[in-house]
């Protein structure tokens, strides 16, 4: 009699790793959502005040009025973040920010939009920013376990930098074959669906927080902590300048010589879609390089920040300006890594929140009056000068940091000195899509 032939053994299914929980996963694709919308209706708002008879002022005035509420009430939105469920937080400010941009589509298709509502709109949107980033910050590192954390925040900032190529790509493309006002609407549908996915996130995992000394009380400790290193203030004080100017090149002049040199939005896409290329290519190089003097290879890599303004200066050719887009990209998700490895290699994890709101308020405090100051700017030194201007003062600073000692000296601590090697926060790349500061920011 013959043997029955034994069944096939069922293979077992790949075991999903430790740290891509249910709230790693749903903080992603929210992530990937927001950041299709939101690097294409960056580009669709410039190209709205310009089709609605605006000039070069006219669109720094509408990127000032997003920043400046950011600048305004980040404090306020850590402070409330930390009192507050976060995912409730992060759900209220894609609310608020999906109705502003639901009705600034609506005027953009409707015709004739004023710069005041436009600007009003912005403003919105930049709060909820301001309430949204701090939030989804803590979130999204207290959803990540295990020894490899440093794989999941990669793996995030990736999903995020390459939502961000698709997104520029697919906004210049739509806008050039529609409007400006359909890449808006389409903002407006990412961010609730992003807001669907976070109002799921569980927060039963985190501690209630016990009070403190109260707001100023915990302001004043983060700012001690924060001026006595003076590697930190001092790259933050830089990077509140090589925001300020690389925000204005980008978000005012950008557009401009897309327009009237160029050939139009689909250009500019290309070129914003290039940084995003950069830095998933930086990303890939911050994983498998680690350098021993991570503070001073980070700021060298800032140098070439003020490549992106000399092309547009020249102006280059497309192509040049893609390239000039990628090597920015790639050199500041280099340095994005580095810096918020350092923190979280020498500042106490109970400082670390406040010092990070010291850190975003000082590099985005000057961008608004950057990219209002754009437009005059332009008439007074012509917008080649005022392209160079700002290469320069990308350059001039950067090289002032690398004169403090601690920004040369300061290295990176190993398992064999008996201290263990820091984890990367996350931080997607983009500083022309969310003011970003020295740590990148959360989209």
């Amino acid at each position: 009699m013959s043997t029955p032939a034994p069944a096939p053994r069922r293979r077992p299914r790949p075991r999903r790793p430790e740290w891509a929980g249910r709230n790693y996963t749903l903080l992603t694709a929210a992530a990937i959502v927001t950041n299709l919308g939101t690097h294409g209706a960056l580009i669709a708002a410039a190209f709205a005040v310009l089709e609605a008879g605006g000039d070069g002022g006219d669109v720094g005035l509408v990127a000032a009025a997003r920043t400046l509420p950011l600048v305004l009430f980040l404090l306020v939105g850590g402070a409330v973040a930390d009192r507050l469920p976060r995912h409730r937080v992060m759900v209220a400010a894609n609310a608020l920010n999906c109705v502003s941009q639901a009705v600034f589509a609506a005027l953009v298709l409707a015709g004739d939009p004023k710069l005041w509502q436009m600007m009003l709109l912005t403003a919105l949107c930049g709060t909820g920013q301001a309430f949204f980033s701090p939030a989804a910050e803590g979130m999204l590192i207290s959803s990540v376990r295990g020894e490899q954390a440093a794989r999941a925040f990669a793996l995030f900032r990736m999903a995020m930098n390459g939502a961000g190529i698709g997104g520029a790509a697919l906004g210049g493309a739509m806008i050039a074959a529609w409007s400006p006002g359909w890449v808006l609407a389409v903002d407006a549908a990412a961010f609730a669906v992003a807001g669907a996915l976070r109002f799921f996130l569980d927060v039963s995992h985190i501690a209630e927080r016990e009070p403190g000394g109260g707001l100023l009380a915990d302001l004043r400790e983060g700012w001690e902590e924060f001026t006595g290193r003076p590697w930190l203030w001092s790259i933050v004080a830089q990077f509140s300048v090589v925001v300020a100017v690389v925000g204005a090149s980008e978000s005012v002049y950008g557009p401009l010589v897309a327009r009237d040199e160029l050939g139009g939005a689909r250009p500019w896409g290309l070129a914003l879609a290039a940084f995003g290329a950069g830095t998933v290519g930086g990303a890939l190089l911050a994983m498998r390089w680690k350098p021993r003097r991570m503070l001073l290879v980070g700021t060298l890599c800032v140098f070439p920040l003020a490549l992106p303004s000399a092309a547009l200066a020249v102006p280059l050719p497309v192509g040049g300006l893609v390239a000039a887009m990628f090597v920015c990209g790639l050199a500041l998700e280099v340095f994005g890594v580095a810096w918020m490895t350092t923190l979280h290699q020498e500042i106490p994890e109970e400082k670390l929140s406040r010092v990070c709101a010291y850190d975003w308020f000082g590099s985005t405090a000057m961008l608004p009056l950057s990219t209002a100051l754009a437009g005059p700017a332009e008439h007074l030194f012509g917008r080649s000068g005022a392209l160079w201007g700002c290469a320069a003062l990308v350059v001039l600073p950067t090289a002032l940091v690398l004169l403090i000692p601690d920004v040369r000296n300061l290295t990176r601590r190993t398992k064999e000195a008996g201290v263990p090697v820091a984890v990367p926060a996350p931080a997607p790349a983009a500083a022309s899509a969310d003011a970003e500061g020295p740590a990148g920011r959360l989209g």
